[in-house]
């Protein structure tokens, strides 16, 4: 049976290890920040001292067959259910959070470690994951999505011409559009236009040349 200062210390060393990374998503003023994480990692650790500790005396009796371990594996599949909800599809087909739901599934991992009394490990991949979200980021950024896809949502009204409008897109560039399709929502046109290998750097450009368009309302990009 464990002791109550164990109890204690992976409790404390749970938290600790979800508030680092907590921070890190909360100084990007995310929903799921600081305090979501460390719920999540201390939450995690509860459930496995719990499932290692909670039933041991009746694991000794012979007419009881008891596996500690299905209460911990629930963790890994009901985290998914807070990780859809950090998940963000807006209206312009942009979609944002995967990140942070993928760092609350490896915080709920990191609790289960330091609850089953893994220190080394929990601590370790405390520390690889804040090698990924601060240190990969910027070379992602550099060389992986300097060009990328790209989806443009225009909202134009019924007198813009469509030939007219893809001329603006390709005019100075040597763009490919691999997509195209047009939909209507009231009186207005929309339009989605999906462009491949554009240079994220001049991509102000691309949407200060459509916005000129006297028909145009709103222009939206994502990536």
């Amino acid at each position: 049976m464990i002791n109550w200062s164990e109890i204690v210390v992976r409790l404390l060393l749970a938290a600790l290890f979800g508030g680092f990374i907590g921070w890190e998503r909360e100084r990007k003023d995310w929903a799921a920040g600081l305090r979501t994480h460390m719920m999540v990692c201390v939450g995690s650790c509860l459930i496995m001292i719990v499932s290692a500790y909670g039933f041991a005396d009746i694991l000794g009796r012979s007419d009881i067959d008891l596996d500690p371990s299905r209460i911990a594996a629930q963790v890994v599949s009901g985290i998914g259910f807070l990780g859809a909800g950090a998940i963000i599809f807006s209206k312009q087909g942009t979609v944002r959070g995967l990140t942070t739901a993928a760092g609350l599934w490896t915080v709920a991992g990191i609790g289960l470690a330091t609850g089953g009394g893994l220190y080394f490990a929990a601590g370790l991949t405390t520390f690889i994951a804040l090698v990924i979200l601060w240190g990969i980021q910027p070379i992602e950024q550099r060389y992986f999505k300097k060009f990328r896809h790209m989806t443009l949502r225009i909202i134009a009204q019924k007198e813009i011409h469509h030939s007219d409008l893809l001329k603006k897109i390709l005019s100075s560039e040597n763009y490919k559009v691999q997509s195209f399709s047009l939909d209507k929502e009231g009186d207005d046109f929309v339009f989605m236009i999906e462009i491949d290998k554009v240079d994220i750097a001049k991509l102000d450009e691309i949407v200060q040349k459509i916005e000129n368009e006297e028909a145009v309302k709103e222009v939206f990009w994502a990536r």
